[in-house]
């Protein structure tokens, strides 16, 4: 194994990624003008960011959307020297790097175009798990904002999804905490540098952070810190899950910019409606209105619309004594669904005589306890 090697496996150009490597890819993501897309597409035209830092301007400005403008700062020895910085600070941190070709990159950011080709980790962070969601929302978040979001991360829990938000106030650190209180690994993406924690009022969760997950950045430690730097680490919270949940929002905010990403991605959207007098729902029922997200009425939507499956994850015994687990209303559809096999959502509640809504968050419950299992196409079915 090459010395200094900092990242292992990798699924083409680089396989092992070296001190070297990492020098010259900060060297390129340092220059001026070179964003990540931009980045990519040299890279992938050379072979590697050494590569195209040795080769010829005159070979480069022949590359589809690369100007004279875009490589007039390339080959200044200031972007080496910057880069050489910027390792001793990874070092002397303890900080991880994923590069966008490795294997350990996450999966479902590889496939947006403007990810970022390095991303910066502390902590615990373990990918392998298959589900992974983002909740977002307002930093005004009122106390029913609180309730939903608590109550939705604890009924997500058997399915052990990751749960991703941006580390700020209201609905994001509600996230976070909902997360680490039902011991699933949360991953908080910031927009600024590990040199720094914003807000510092929650220095106090960075430990718990980074010891059931971690954070995700793609911002050097110098990178000064910048309002305008939330809107680009929106998009690393969007593109880590395949949803995002927005909590509360008003007709404008941050939130509202992670859905159109998530949209813009094609990953499903989620939104909590409420009254159209809440400011702090307009956001959310304009999401709504127009079929930018899902409507988000109970938990049981999320693994619903998703697909997900609960026999993946856990494998609860059914017990003898299944009736001393289940209240009336419950008794009464487990009794229909013993009768009459897979039935829908609807048929379900005109049968049993009861509101949708009422039975929905039933049918939940009785997933939870092992009882049935949801399918394809709004059915039901016992296990």
């Amino acid at each position: 194994m090459p010395k200094n090697a900092f990242i292992v496996s990798s699924l083409s150009i680089i396989k092992i990624m070296t001190e070297n490597d990492l020098l010259h890819t900060l060297a390129l993501h340092h220059v001026n003008n070179i964003g990540d897309i931009i980045a990519k597409r040299l890279i992938n035209h050379c072979g590697s960011a050494q590569a195209v830092l040795k080769e010829k301007k005159q070979n480069l400005i022949k590359i589809d959307g690369i100007g004279s403008v875009i490589l007039n700062n390339l080959y200044k020895k200031q972007h080496l020297n910057e880069a050489e910085k910027e390792i001793e600070f990874i070092k002397n941190n303890n900080i991880r790097v994923r590069y966008f070709e490795e294997e350990n990159y996450p999966e479902k950011l590889k496939h947006c175009i403007d990810a970022p080709i390095l991303l910066f980790e502390s902590g615990n962070i373990n990918l392998k798990q298959s589900h992974i969601i983002s909740i977002v929302g307002t930093r005004k978040i009122t106390t029913n904002g609180i309730v939903f979001c608590e109550e939705l991360v604890e009924k997500l829990t058997p399915y052990n999804p990751i749960i991703v938000s941006g580390f700020a106030y209201g609905t994001d650190i509600t996230a976070h905490k909902a997360a680490l209180k039902n011991q699933l690994q949360t991953i908080a993406c910031l927009a600024h540098g590990f040199n720094t924690i914003y807000p510092k009022t929650h220095k106090k969760y960075v430990v718990d952070v980074e010891k059931n997950g971690g954070f995700f950045t793609d911002f050097w430690s110098i990178d000064k810190f910048d309002k305008n730097n939330f809107l680009k680490r929106n998009r690393i919270i969007a593109g880590l899950s395949e949803a995002t949940i927005v909590i509360e929002s008003a007709q404008k905010g941050g939130s509202l910019v992670t859905a159109d990403i998530a949209n813009s991605y094609n990953r499903d959207v989620f939104a909590v409606p409420g009254r159209v007098s809440d400011s702090q729902s307009a956001g959310c029922n304009n999401l709504i209105k127009y079929q930018k997200a899902h409507i988000l009425t109970t938990p049981l939507d999320i693994p619903y619309i998703l697909n997900w499956k609960l026999e993946d994850y856990t494998k609860p015994a059914i017990q003898k004594q299944l009736f001393v687990e289940l209240d009336e209303s419950e008794k009464i559809i487990y009794n229909y669904l013993k009768e009459n096999n897979k039935q829908q959502l609807d048929g379900i509640a005109l049968n049993c005589n009861m509101p949708i809504f009422k039975v929905a968050s039933m049918l939940l419950n009785m997933e939870l306890k092992g009882v049935l299992r949801p399918l394809p196409g709004k059915l039901f079915e016992l296990v």
